[in-house]
């Protein structure tokens, strides 16, 4: 039975999707964070915007939670134009993908989440309609053959997926915007938090939302989601404010930790350490030490872990670092550069 963590940047599901639908930003002005990318986008925007043409296809690529659904529909509202939503596993034929296509208007978008996975007898039939806004498929077979070019109206196309190098170099070289999303600031997740809490009108201590944002794994959904939590936790156990005590009792009661680390974080570092020597280690030894999927420890884990600088990739596999250590009060071991390695002599 798979664990539920509320840290897990992965959406929750499509209640969770239509809550944070309402808290969204609807114009670049409006986005937080990311500063740099807005404003190459904003420049992308107006210029196609001035050529009336529509925008370059835009691939979004990044670790969950981070906005790249949001921005798109920002895009669109940026843009003028409706969105048409999917994702890559839903377009299982291409006749799905070219039912969508023809029933686009000028400029609108179109927006498939986990582009990845699309299968490739799909993705051959995307290639000329992002390049020349046209759809070949061939009716008939044998002798009597023949290939129909069915015109579409021109369009925008973004992508987005969390593991941009499972995208085949033809796709990749077809988006003329490609843009990486990086974790957000505890500044830019403190700002998101108390725009939630005011759209939500939710009392509030400054250094308690502080507190939250820096246990937020530097992404705005899990920003959202604590706050949810916290301030239900406040409702029946307090005043409904939210104070330091307050949040630190919530998350606590969660399992989070100061570094915003839960029980399977915790518990990877524990097995990389003590079951692994420190590593390196493979993540298939990893994910069978734990007992979980590979792309979990993938896609939610080692992202964060990496990015704090608790864990390090080499090619051998994953080695803890000395801050692991230090995270969970282990000595250690000593600084021996040639461990490992085999005397020539």
């Amino acid at each position: 039975m798979a664990r539920e963590r509320i840290i897990d940047a992965s959406s929750a599901g499509e209640s969770e999707d239509n809550y944070n639908l309402s808290l969204r930003p609807r114009s670049l002005a409006e986005c937080i964070g990311q500063k740099e990318l807005l404003d190459r986008l904003a420049i992308s925007i107006q210029a196609a915007l001035q050529r009336k043409e529509p925008l370059d296809h835009v691939l979004l690529h990044g670790p969950p939670g981070l906005g790249k659904t949001t921005l798109a529909h920002v895009i669109a509202h940026e843009m003028g134009a409706h969105i048409r939503m999917t994702s890559g596993p839903a377009l299982a034929k291409p006749s799905e993908l070219v039912g969508m296509l023809t029933n686009l208007q000028a400029n609108d978008v179109i927006f498939i989440d986990e582009i990845h996975r699309l299968p490739a007898i799909v993705e051959e039939f995307i290639y000329p309609a992002m390049e020349d806004f046209r759809v070949d498929f061939t009716v008939d077979s044998g002798m009597h053959a023949r290939t129909i070019n069915l015109p579409l109206k021109p369009f925008t196309l973004i992508g987005a997926t969390t593991r941009a190098g499972l995208l085949t170099a033809p796709l990749r070289a077809r988006f003329g915007i490609v843009h990486h999303l990086e974790f957000w600031s505890t500044e830019d997740l403190l700002e998101r938090a108390r725009r939630t809490a005011d759209m939500l009108v939710i009392k509030y201590q400054e250094k308690a939302l502080s507190m939250l944002a820096s246990r937020s794994r530097g992404t705005p959904r899990i920003t959202n989601r604590l706050l949810r939590r916290v301030r239900d936790f406040a409702q029946i156990k307090a005043d409904g404010k939210l104070t330091e005590p307050v949040v630190t009792q919530a998350l606590e009661l969660e399992g989070i930790d100061r570094d915003g680390l839960d029980k399977l974080d915790h518990a990877f570092l524990k097995a990389l350490i003590q079951t692994h020597k420190g590593g390196p280690a493979g993540i298939e030894a990893l994910a069978a030490s734990l007992g979980e999927e590979r792309d979990t420890l993938e896609d939610v884990v080692e992202p964060f872990l990496l990015q704090r600088g608790f864990v390090a990739r080499t090619r051998r596999g994953r080695v803890a670092t000395p801050a692991a250590y230090k995270r969970l009060h282990l000595e250690p071991p000593p600084d021996d550069s040639t461990s490992g390695e085999t005397s020539l002599f």
